[in-house]
């Protein structure tokens, strides 16, 4: 007998309001019927407000907001399976019915009678009637549906719906390529002489690997030892291990990731840069990047870019500099050849010797006093202390998606529950594509109370990719694991410490793009606070905390080689606006000219000829920051500058700290989209944002 997987009790997806998703139950045959019933519900919904809309808050901007929540919430859950989940099944299902998602939310934001009650909401009588995040939320309503075609017509509005139907499909072509082309890599290590220089903990990683590969007797002594293009195993490779030749053949296939045969992303690239340039053009913008500069808090591309000039030039001599020093290092150890030809492979590798020669100690000496358990009661007690917020161990509260998944509930300093959260810490190469994020499972609003009438309470999935537990012992975290967590919690405690009961306004949305980061790079600067990183560290096995001295060897490392980091982020973030202001993909000069043409100004170090790293820039051809890479920095510069209250106020007084703490938590995290983010900036600092402090930071001022 064949189920009926349109039916609500039946098909997980198909759930409404509050109920947090059913992660246990949810299968990829429930994604066609559950998605297509959704669909058609919600294109019954927009025929019944196009003939009904009124020009008022309950009558067009609530109507819009329970669309969107209905469909977020069963597209959400299924995108979010497709990130930590993919398999082929929901591949097959996902791309079966992305089309008709993607149709659907063009002509919510191209329907002509929704624009005409939201212009007449903005203009006429009833305006008076709303607050001021009533009247940004209409603003940018009417923004979104311009930015959507509303204004088309004809034969124009039909190409764009076909552009936006063809972009999607590419982006999530790009990403299933990008993770298949990971996992098809990995060096299998056999011999004592290929483990040179390999860390125990390494070595752990790397035999469970081979285990789960295959390799059923392999052993951290023994081995046999796998070496995959995975965050974890990658970046320990290529700082650990003496084998240069091994070091260059994982760094070419790291590079080299997606640009070949069937998993080739470089027809993909090209096609979505002709894509986004004729959206814009469809639009009435001359590039890609002016359409995605309208709406972010820069404003143009010129305000942008004037902002990564400034730091190229903060930057560039001092990342000359850093790489002179290095390839001094490395002759003063007598490698004079490797120091002459100094390569990609060659940097992390030796650029972590002189870390620990200058500091005297290394990224595999602190691992052991960071297991991930004691790092997040470290990092929820400094939430404690600076926002007065409790988070609670939920486990068993909520189905999950793996075993691995945490689950946690948020209270305020009355008990009272104000939030939830998902964690899934680790790493899982075959199902999970890389980095870390943030997303939403739902968002705090008044139109989904709760049974006492309260406004439905935020839901977030945090998503890392750490090393996993391995021979018994916990997750044992390096530091820049640390700062990941950190810096993902803070965009998580934005979307949950919101005060905002407007749906499409609270937590991070409406927020502008270029300020979303905010919160996330300030909660980094507290990994370095001496108080809080203490209080994250407990040995694995003596139970000792971090000593002082070794603390103040990473302070003291802090700003090692940050020209060169800063730099690598600005070439990233000018890249990308390149592609998207200048580059005619139809034009003489190729990608890889372009690519090359901008390293010569933000690269000391040319890339190799066969470097094919836009093929794995997930971030703007399957993320959301197209034309806004540079949003990284530009945020930085607000959450440096935020972070300087609280060293105006004292690290170590902790009434100032408190006071500080809930002036932020009032501003930066309460508000979300309801006010322009600069004025959100000013509400807490008292004046607009600076680059002295991002500098200062940086030691590059």
């Amino acid at each position: 007998m064949k189920l009926d997987m349109s039916d609500a009790t039946t098909n997980p997806l198909l759930q409404e309001g509050s109920e947090l998703p059913r992660f246990d139950e949810v299968q990829a045959h429930h994604v066609e019927p559950g998605i297509r019933q959704v669909v058609e519900e919600l294109r019954a919904s927009l025929a019944k407000l196009e003939t009904r809309a009124s020009p008022t808050w309950e009558g067009v901007v609530e109507p819009l907001e329970r669309m969107q929540d209905r469909l977020g919430f069963g597209w959400g859950v299924t995108e979010h399976l497709m990130s930590v989940q993919n398999h082929e099944a929901l591949r097959e299902a996902h791309e079966a019915v992305e089309p008709e998602v993607v149709k659907l939310a063009t002509e919510l934001g191209q329907s002509a009678a929704v624009y005409r009650a939201l212009i007449a909401l903005r203009d006429g009588s009833a305006a008076r009637l709303l607050d001021a995040a009533q009247t940004r939320v209409v603003e940018k309503l009417i923004q979104g549906a311009e930015l959507l075609g509303v204004g088309l017509e004809g034969e124009a509005k039909e190409r764009f719906q076909k552009v936006k139907l063809e972009l999607a499909e590419l982006s999530t072509r790009f990403g299933n390529h990008l993770l298949d082309a990971t996992k098809a890599f990995s060096l299998e290590l056999t011999k004592p002489e290929e483990i040179q220089g390999l860390p125990q903990s390494f070595l752990e990683l790397a035999a469970q690997s081979a285990r789960e590969a295959g390799s059923e007797s392999a052993t951290p002594q023994s081995g046999p030892w796998r070496v995959s293009l995975d965050g974890p195993s990658f970046l320990g490779f290529m700082k650990y291990s003496e084998r240069r030749d091994l070091r260059e053949q994982l760094y070419r296939a790291y590079v080299g990731r997606a640009s070949r045969g069937e998993h080739d992303n470089g027809p993909i690239i090209a096609d979505i840069l002709r894509l986004r340039r004729e959206e814009a053009e469809l639009l009435g913008f001359g590039t890609y990047a002016e359409l995605s500069l309208s709406r972010k808090m820069a404003g143009s591309v010129e305000r942008a870019e004037t902002l990564l000039e400034e730091l190229r030039v903060a930057s560039y001599d001092a990342a000359q500099a850093d790489l002179e020093e290095l390839r001094g290092f490395v002759r003063d150890e007598g490698h004079p050849d490797v120091a002459d030809s100094m390569a990609q492979w060659d940097v992390p590798y030796w650029s972590e010797r002189l870390k620990e020669a200058r500091f005297s100690y290394g990224e595999e000496e602190l691992r052991p006093y960071f297991p991930l358990p004691k790092v997040l009661n470290g990092l929820f007690a400094l939430a404690k202390r600076l926002f007065d917020i409790e988070v609670v161990a939920a486990d068993g509260d909520a189905p999950v998606w793996h075993a691995d998944v945490r689950f946690f509930h948020v209270n305020d300093a009355q008990g009272e529950r104000i939030a939830s959260f998902y964690l899934d810490p680790y790493s899982r190469p075959k199902e999970k594509r890389g980095g870390a994020w943030m997303n939403e499972v739902f968002g705090r609003s008044a139109l989904f109370p709760s049974s006492d009438k309260r406004p439905r309470l935020p839901v977030a999935y945090l998503i890392c990719n750490g090393a996993p537990p391995v021979e018994g012992k916990p997750s044992l975290m390096t530091f820049r694991e640390i700062e990941t967590l950190f810096h993902e919690f803070g965009h998580t405690l934005q979307h949950m410490l919101t005060v905002v009961d407007y749906g499409l306004a609270s937590g991070i949305r409406n927020v502008e793009w270029d300020a979303v980061e905010l919160p996330s790079q300030f909660m980094e600067n507290w990994c370095y606070h001496r108080e809080t990183l203490l209080g994250l560290s407990e040995h694995v096995e003596t139970g000792e905390r971090l000593p002082a001295a070794l603390f103040d060897k990473i302070v003291a490392a802090r700003n090692f080689r940050a020209a060169s980091l800063m730099l690598r982020q600005l070439d990233f973030g000018m890249l990308d606006l390149e592609l998207h202001h200048r580059f005619d993909p139809d034009g003489s000069e190729s990608i890889a000219e372009l690519r090359r043409r901008v390293a010569e100004k933000t690269t000391v170090l040319a890339p190799i000829a066969e470097d094919h790293f836009l093929c794995g820039f997930a971030h703007i051809f399957q993320g959301g920051y197209a034309a806004g890479y540079y949003s990284y920095k530009w945020a930085e510069v607000l959450s440096a500058d935020a972070f300087g209250a609280f060293e105006e106020a004292g690290l170590e007084d902790e009434d100032a700290l408190k006071v500080t703490g809930r002036r932020f938590r009032d501003t930066v995290l309460a508000l979300g989209g309801s006010e322009p983010p600069m004025e959100v900036f000013k509400r807490f600092r008292g004046r607009e944002p600076s680059t002295e402090a991002l500098l200062r930071h940086s030691g590059l001022q």
